[in-house]
């Protein structure tokens, strides 16, 4: 299976018909059916490791000040315990959580909503621990990756450029912030070239990544799905654009 990181910005493109929710449609249309979804979702962000063990995840709202409407959407995927089981299994000897309280957040569902809009793909999600750098993150993808073997798909869901501060809430925003733009493109670089070193110490490239990482759960889903990518593996972006001046939608495939 591929592996696929998500660049998922604003909520209500769960509900919207735009250029990114096309996409992502046309991603669902494109990729080999799998057999389950192993998620990694910037709103799941905790001090430790869980996976979800319900067979029937609930679809979490976790968001404030949008329209009714989107409350109201359900996304009624299954869950899998024995994807769950096996996720513990590949991430020994690091401890984690079966956990039957969480189900699916907005940072997967949303996106989901249009990759299989008739949610008939098991669903499991994994928790980013908070308390751990950017290479714990990296090399737990690593670990993960033999899963694509077995018809898992692996998605993470964040932002390569996340930074609510100076997002264009509610104004016409034409053009991205330079700096923005500028992480932006050398990341892609860097993830075309292979070079994860970089990616993984983002901190080390400078105000441009500071600006467009402020906090680090939007970015480090990415390092679970460069983790889980192979060496010399050809890359995609099928999805691209700046959202509000300071959100990447950036899409990244691999395989």
């Amino acid at each position: 299976m591929p592996v696929i990181f998500f660049g998922h910005g604003n909520p209500m493109h769960a509900i919207d018909t735009n250029a990114y929710t096309k996409a992502w449609h046309r991603i669902g249309q494109t990729l080999p059916r799998p057999k389950a979804i192993l998620a990694i979702s910037a709103h799941w962000y905790i001090p430790g490791t869980s996976v979800t063990a319900s067979a029937t995840p609930r679809t979490i709202h976790d968001f404030g000040g949008f329209p009714p409407e989107l409350y109201q959407v359900k996304y009624p995927a299954s869950g899998n315990p024995n994807l769950a089981r096996r996720v513990q299994v590949l991430l020994k000897p690091i401890e984690v959580t079966l956990d039957n309280d969480w189900g699916l957040d907005h940072g997967t569902w949303s996106v989901l909503n249009h990759v299989y809009p008739d949610a008939d793909i098991p669903v499991v999600q994994l928790s980013i621990d908070e308390t751990k750098p950017a290479l714990f993150h990296y090399e737990m993808g690593q670990k993960l990756a033999p899963l694509r073997n077995e018809g898992i798909l692996i998605i993470g869901s964040g932002n390569l450029v996340h930074n609510l501060h100076t997002y264009a809430w509610g104004r016409h925003m034409p053009e991205p912030y330079d700096w923005a733009v500028r992480f932006e493109q050398a990341a892609r670089k860097m993830i075309l070239a292979g070079e994860h070193e970089g990616l993984i110490h983002y901190e080390r490239l400078g105000k441009d990544a500071t600006l467009s990482i402020p906090t680090p759960e939007h970015y480090l889903p990415l390092l679970y799905v460069l983790g889980a990518t192979q060496k010399q593996e050809k890359i995609h972006f099928p999805v691209e654009g700046v959202d509000g001046g300071s959100i990447s939608m950036l899409t990244v495939k691999a395989g």
